[in-house]
C-alpha cells in the first residue's frame, strides 16, 4: 500500500524478484478492499495515504479480526509513531529509506513467525521445506520442481495440519491474476506426490480431504492403516 508511484515500483519488483506475487495499491479503501478479497500472506503498508491514513488501514484491519500480518514502512520515524502502529496490531516497522534486501529479509521473518515457524527451514517427516533458499529436500536428497510445485508444497507446509482448499493454492500461486481452473491444483498435486514418493517408498504425506481440500501429514499425525494408505501414492 504506497501511493508514491517509484516506491510501489521499487517494492513491486523487490518482491517479484524472490518470487513473491505482489498487488499495489495507491490509496487506503482500494488496499481494504484487496485485503478483504485475497488471503495475503503480508502486507507492507505506508501510513501517508490520499484517502485514509495508513494507520486507520491498519485499525480497521485489526477491529475486523483481519490477521494478515503487517509491516509498516513510513518516513515517520519517532518512536511515538512506532508504539503507536505495533501497539494497533503492527508486526514490524521499518523506516525509510529502506533496504531491499532487509525488506524482504523481514517479510520472510513476519510470515515465519506468523504461522508459528521461528525458522526459514519447515521439516516434515524427511521433507525439508526451505523458504528462504526455495528447495525441497527428501532425506537430504532436493527434488527438482517447478516453481508452481514449490508454492504448492510451501503453502502445505506453512499450514501444516490445516486443510487447504484449491483456491487457496490459486491464491498463493496467481495472486488473484489470470487464475486457471482449480482442476491445475490437482495436476501439481499428482506431480508433486510422485517426486516425493520416489524417494520415500510410495508415500507423499499430501492427504486428499474429498470435497474440502489438501493437507500435509507425517506419521506422527496419522492414527491408522487407512490414514498410511492415504498417504500413498496408488
Amino acid at each position: 500500500m504506497e501511493d508514491d508511484p517509484g516506491v510501489a515500483h521499487r517494492l513491486e519488483a523487490a518482491c517479484a524478484a524472490d518470487g513473491f506475487s505482489a498487488h499495489v495499491a495507491d490509496d487506503g479503501i482500494a488496499a481494504l478492499e484487496m485485503v478483504k478479497a485475497y488471503d495475503y500472506d503480508a502486507v507492507v503498508l505506508d501510513l501517508i495515504l490520499p484517502d485514509v491514513s495508513g494507520f486507520e488501514v491498519l485499525t480497521r484491519l485489526r477491529s475486523v479480526k483481519n490477521n494478515t500480518p503487517v509491516i509498516v514502512l513510513s518516513g515517520l520515524n519517532s518512536t511515538e509513531e512506532k508504539v503507536k502502529c505495533l501497539t494497533a496490531g503492527a508486526d514490524d516497522y521499518i523506516t525509510k529509506p529502506f533496504s531491499r534486501v532487509e525488506l524482504i529479509a523481514r517479510i520472510y521473518a513476519v510470515i515465519r513467525r506468523t504461522s508459528g515457524h521461528s525458522s526459514s527451514v519447515i521439516n516434515v517427516g524427511p521433507i525439508e521445506v526451505n523458504l528462504k533458499q526455495r528447495y525441497v529436500k527428501v532425506f537430504d536428497i532436493e527434488i527438482p520442481l517447478t516453481k508452481k510445485e514449490y508454492a504448492i508444497i510451501e503453502l502445505l507446509a506453512i499450514k501444516r495440519g490445516s486443510i487447504l482448499p484449491k483456491e487457496a493454492f490459486l491464491n498463493h500461486i496467481y495472486g488473484g491474476m489470470d487464475e486457471p481452473d482449480v482442476k491445475i491444483v490437482d495436476v501439481f498435486i499428482c506431480r508433486l506426490r510422485r517426486k516425493i514418493a520416489g524417494l520415500t517408498g510410495g508415500l507423499n504425506f499430501i492427504e486428499t480431504i474429498w470435497g474440502r481440500g489438501y493437507i500435509l501429514k507425517y506419521l506422527d499425525d496419522v492414527q491408522n492403516e487407512n490414514d498410511v494408505n492415504s498417504l500413498k501414492v496408488g
